[in-house]
């Protein structure tokens, strides 16, 4: 196991109907080629050693025979390689013929999972020829000359992860074996299936994956045999599903008239992470005593990922892209609609600096002045210009309050800050961490007295990504009454902010597109002599799309540097080089632990998505933590 991570496969093999010796051929081919891919678990299709379409057939003493001779090939095949093989074949034991799964190592048969749930229908009449599981309690029975393990509490691990089986049908039950097997520590579930082709079928299938996989908090993998099964009155498409905790990650291609061996990895360790944060997740675990069969644990461990992983975690795909915005501003704006009815307030009063987060927050406040019937003139927007305030970011607040129709006010911070360096002694000149905090306070100063004055309750605009890294001043922009984006990242409030471009009417969508262009800055230092910002968080502090990735794994999946590491460097492969990745990686790391005082008393705001940084709900963590040890990525 690389990195918490498994090498899976579903193997799609040419089939020909009740021909043992040239199925177990092609069986054996598709062995070495996971054996070359570094595959350490490889999954066949339902009956692949006979073909499923067998009918009355079964019944044939030689049929059965041959089957047998099959495995003992393929224990043959299995000497040489490491992977561990599950292959569907029947079996005789005691004058009862049972569907099952047979598991193979290293020339030896490892145990065998009989078949649940038999499908009786007119597509599939498998009570005519097989028994269920429930038909029989022995434990052990004798095959190719061993005498191994049998039945459906097996377990197979090689004490790093373990997996288990199901077959076909029993997927489709409304209690699949695999949910006992994952309570009972299964962490990826293999299904040999022989499912035919109808129309919808196969969505209905994906979903039916999905969402045990999700269930589960597994790996599912998910072989269905192909060409060459008998079409007498149904075809079948080959499919080849591997899933992880609830997402689809590889799939074969459909009605393809040649072999498949689809691979990938499972992440072993996510799953982990997830079930220690689900303490419902064994509350139903059935007395059942599960046994734990060994398998050989894989002489690979270095292998280059096969999976792409998404630089954007926290970003919806662009095919739901309508659906997932609306979804999010809808939590906004319906967290908002609630604490403005409840304080009764007259206006709502944030600051709008013609950047990224007050752009949201401001869009976020006419969504909901207009769904509560509200006028928009009780949307109070201040732009503050300060030391820093450049021509391009002054002139976006300005037009986009007025274009938005809400009231606008401008009120220059400069002479109060100046009046506050002669207070203290401070030289204006000396453009120290005094100057910025200066101006951030009597910003915050400014919107609290006007929401004083107006009745108005002041809506903070700071994102998830600055809360992780503390980018705010304590007692400034760190302080609201509501901070509506306090659960959306960096990255999601750029993507918010371009579908609102497109949705809205075209004078705000010149001036929304113009804020994405627009580098991400707190405007606190003087501008350049070219009049533009000279002040740019992310060179200061690192690209917030490497700050998000390293969140959402930090905190989602409860990761290792190490593992953060290892993940970064295969998702902005080409983009960012190991030292960059490195270096702000460990600039996270320190932030996070040592900016965690502002997030223990940071204001309200609404959950968006899976993460949020709450000290009342989802991140409890002492102020005074120490902060993790980084290793070197190539050490």
């Amino acid at each position: 196991m690389k990195n918490g991570f498994v090498r899976v496969a579903a193997a799609i093999p040419e089939i020909k109907v009740a021909d043992c010796a040239f199925n177990v051929s092609r069986i054996a081919a598709l062995i070495q080629q996971a054996e070359t891919e570094k595959v350490q678990v490889v999954c066949f299709p339902e009956l692949s050693v006979t073909g499923y379409t067998c009918g009355d057939l079964f019944f044939q003493q030689q049929l059965i025979a041959d089957a047998e001779e099959a495995l003992n090939q393929l224990q043959l095949t299995t000497f040489t390689t490491t992977s561990a093989v599950i292959i569907g074949a029947p079996l005789r034991i005691q004058n009862q013929l049972f569907n099952t799964a047979v598991v193979l190592q290293g020339g030896r048969i490892l145990g065998v999972v009989p078949k649940t749930h038999l499908p009786n229908n007119n597509e599939f009449y498998e009570k005519r020829w097989f028994s269920p599981s429930t038909s029989t309690h022995i434990q052990t029975i004798t095959v190719a000359g061993q005498e191994v393990p049998f039945g459906t509490n097996l377990l197979f691990g090689d004490g790093k992860f373990s997996f288990a089986i199901e077959l076909c049908e029993d997927l489709w039950v409304p209690v699949p074996p695999s949910s006992q097997h994952a309570m009972h520590g299964a962490e990826i579930i293999f299904n040999l299936s022989a499912s035919n082709e109808l129309i919808g079928k196969n969505n209905y299938l994906r979903q039916l994956i999905e969402q045990q996989s999700g269930r589960c908090n597994a790996g599912y993998v998910y072989a269905s045999t192909g060409f060459g099964e008998s079409t007498t009155d149904v075809v079948y498409a080959g499919n080849g599903f591997i899933a992880e905790n609830g997402k689809i990650i590889a799939t074969s291609e459909r009605f393809l008239f040649e072999e498949q061996l689809i691979v990938s990895e499972i992440d072993i360790e996510k799953l982990q992470a997830e079930r220690i944060r689900n303490t419902n997740f064994c509350n139903d675990k059935s007395g059942v005593d599960y046994r734990m069969i060994k398998i050989e644990e894989a002489h690979y461990t270095e292998f280059e990922l096969k999976r792409v992983f998404d630089q954007h975690p926290f970003v919806p795909s662009k095919a739901n892209r309508d659906e997932s915005c609306s979804e999010i501003f809808s939590i906004q704006v319906g967290g908002l609609s609630k604490r403005w009815k409840h304080t009764q307030s007259d206006t709502l009063v944030l600051g709008i600096s013609g950047g990224l987060d007050s752009t949201l927050a401001l869009l976020v406040c006419v969504k909901t002045a207009d769904k509560l019937g509200y006028d928009r003139k009780r949307i109070t927007g201040i732009t503050m210009p300060g030391f820093g305030t450049t021509d391009r970011t002054y002139t976006n607040a300005v037009n986009l309050m007025h274009s938005l129709g809400i009231n606008a006010l401008e009120i220059s911070i400069k002479d109060a800050c100046l009046q506050h360096f002669k207070d203290i002694d401070h030289n204006p000149e000396i453009h120290n961490i005094t100057f910025e905090n200066t101006q951030a306070r009597e910003r915050t100063q400014i919107l609290m007295d006007i929401g004083n004055k107006q009745n108005g309750m002041v809506i903070g605009t700071g994102d998830l990504s600055e809360l992780a890294l503390g980018w705010a001043t304590y007692n400034g922009d760190h302080i609201s009454m509501y901070g509506v984006n306090s659960g959306v990242p960096k990255t999601l409030v750029r993507y918010l902010v371009d579908w609102a471009a497109h949705t809205i009417d075209n004078t705000s969508k010149e001036i929304l597109l113009d804020v994405l262009n627009t580098p991400v800055s707190p405007e606190l230092l003087p501008a350049g002599k070219d009049g533009t910002i000279s002040q740019k968080t992310e060179d200061l502090i690192g690209t917030y799309e490497l700050h998000d990735f390293f969140l959402y794994y930090f905190i989602r999946f409860g990761f290792s540097p190490e593992k953060i590491l290892f993940l970064a460097n295969n998702a902005f492969e080409g983009i960012y080089n190991s030292d960059i990745i490195e270096k702000w990686f460990k600039i996270f790391i320190s932030r996070f632990f040592s900016q965690q005082f502002k997030r223990s008393c940071m204001p309200d705001g609404p959950k968006v998505g899976s993460i949020n940084l709450s000290p009342r709900g989802d991140w409890r963590m002492p102020s005074d933590a120490v902060a993790f040890n980084i290793k070197s990525f190539r050490s």
